[in-house]
């Protein structure tokens, strides 16, 4: 209790901890926002936060050769323990180098010896999670991690179900109840917070057996991910759309008039959560198309897919994204690349599109028959995205090919009824595509431009989407 108390006093103290009304990333309002990056500008708090998660360890009576700080927040907590305590450090980075030894781990590697992950706060337990596979990879064992304040949302049970004991200074209910007790926040407050922690929480699978250790985590809702640490901005917002608009559905406009392509969006955007484009097949292209393509988007909460599948070293990207005539980083939310070129592709277009807050797809899988694509080239490609998570959000794909909840996989090749064209391409119904593949979004175009009524097509496609994506979680849709 007394740990908690310090702990409490130097949230308070760096301003780490507020209370009001607050939106996250995703969109979603909370009442509590936590954030302890701050904290490295108050050297003394940072020392004594430091010596609360080593107390905390110790007390706990956990045995470990060397500590690592989750990036980024944790890292200079960790690397006070290893300068005050005289404990290995290692330091694993969130992307690796494309030069040296291009390593996501710095320092001495001992394989076999044991590892403490070292994290400020926990939510889902997402972060942690990631830091412990990476350090397994290198041959380290990762039995238990320390944090500051457990945000009680599901964390520390998915941590044990992967492995990792979770050992906490404080909770945020404890916490609460300081504060309560100091008057420094109102018994209305504390209720609202305890409300929000019990309607989000991160529940873990649950298991006869042991929990295999290579399990992540547990189906979690499109909500939730986007509420997840790690998530990019672009996914953020287009999970929140999809829970939101209740549909896992981008339309492919592969029209050749401008009109046309408008009417689509129109009619089609308050069915759809991307309206995927090839920008390059109008007839008639302006500037002026993409500006009234750009307020239908807003208007009913779409995001703009432009397909250019770019595949051509850095500096070539870099101009085809952002110049030209079609300056597709004005107006696109969201790219994708080949990464046959090699990681060069990315940072190309990292370059021009991070300032903007745009995302990329990396193309893992193809749907055509034939694809040269193989296992390896596929693991290179989640491997690059992992790489460049700042930029790049997610997969074209014809399964999950990343277990990781904050990537999204999105799914070309769909039709109610499966079967294929005389060109190669094979399709794969919504429910093959969500339920059993994993995927999350499912790309339609001739299945909706074909028909008489293309809204009402594109209204059977979302919901056979959506039933499908609610019933991997295990929920039956109303009618």
């Amino acid at each position: 209790m007394a740990a908690a108390g310090l702990a409490a006093g130097a949230l308070r103290e760096a301003g780490s901890l507020r209370f009001g009304d607050f939106v996250l990333k995703s969109g979603r309002a909370s009442p509590v926002y936590i954030d302890l990056r701050g904290l490295v500008s108050h050297p003394r708090l940072l020392r004594q936060v430091a010596e609360l998660l080593f107390q905390a360890a110790k007390d706990a009576g956990v045995q470990y050769d060397c500590v690592c700080g989750v990036p980024y927040t944790a890292l200079p907590l960790a690397t006070v323990i290893c300068a005050e305590k005289w404990v290995p450090m290692l330091i694993r980075r969130k992307e690796a180098k494309d030069y040296g030894t291009k390593r996501l781990v710095e320092g001495t590697i001992n394989p076999g010896e044991t590892c403490l992950i070292i994290e400020d706060v926990v939510t889902s337990g997402s972060s942690v999670l990631e830091t412990a596979e990476v350090l397994r990879k290198e041959g380290l064992k990762v039995t238990d991690a320390v944090v500051l304040l457990d945000r009680e949302q599901g964390g520390k049970d998915r941590l044990e179900e992967c492995g990792i004991h979770l050992h906490s200074v404080c909770t945020l209910s404890g916490v609460l109840e300081i504060f309560q007790q100091k008057g420094e926040v109102s018994v209305e407050m504390v209720e609202k917070v305890k409300k929000f922690i019990q309607g989000n929480v991160f529940e873990p699978v649950a298991q006869n057996g042991p929990a295999p250790v290579k399990k992540l985590c547990k189906e979690l809702s499109f909500s939730a991910r986007a509420d997840l640490p790690g998530v990019h901005p672009i996914a953020a917002r287009l999970l929140a759309l999809m829970e939101k608009k209740q549909t896992n559905l981008c339309f492919s406009a592969d029209v050749t008039s401008s009109k046309e392509l408008l009417q689509l969006a129109a009619t089609l955007g308050p069915s759809i959560c991307i309206l995927k484009t090839h920008i390059d097949i109008l007839n008639d292209y302006t500037q002026e198309v993409v500006k009234e393509l750009r307020t239908l988007a807003d208007r009913h909460e779409f995001l703009i897919f432009e397909d250019r599948k770019f595949a051509d070293i850095g500096n070539t990207v870099k101009r085809q994204y952002e110049g030209g005539v079609f300056r597709i980083a004005s107006w696109s939310d969201i790219i994708n690349a080949h990464v046959v070129p090699g990681s060069g592709v990315v940072k190309g277009l990292k370059e021009a599109g991070l300032p903007l807050q745009r995302g990329c797809l990396l193309i893992a899988e193809m749907s055509s028959q034939g694809s040269l694509i193989t296992a390896e080239y596929t693991k290179a490609a989640v491997q690059m995205a992992e790489d460049n998570s700042d930029f790049v959000f997610g997969f074209i794909s014809t399964s999950r090919v990343s277990n990781k909840p904050e990537f999204l996989h999105l799914t070309p090749g769909v039709q109610l009824q499966t079967g294929g064209d005389n060109l190669g391409q094979k399709y794969l119904s919504p429910k093959e595509v969500i339920g059993k593949k994993g995927s999350d979004i499912i790309i339609v175009g001739r299945g909706i431009l074909s028909a008489s009524d293309r809204l009402q097509e594109a209204e059977k496609y979302r919901k056979a989407a959506w039933e499908s994506y609610l019933s991997r979680l295990g929920i039956h849709a109303e009618d």
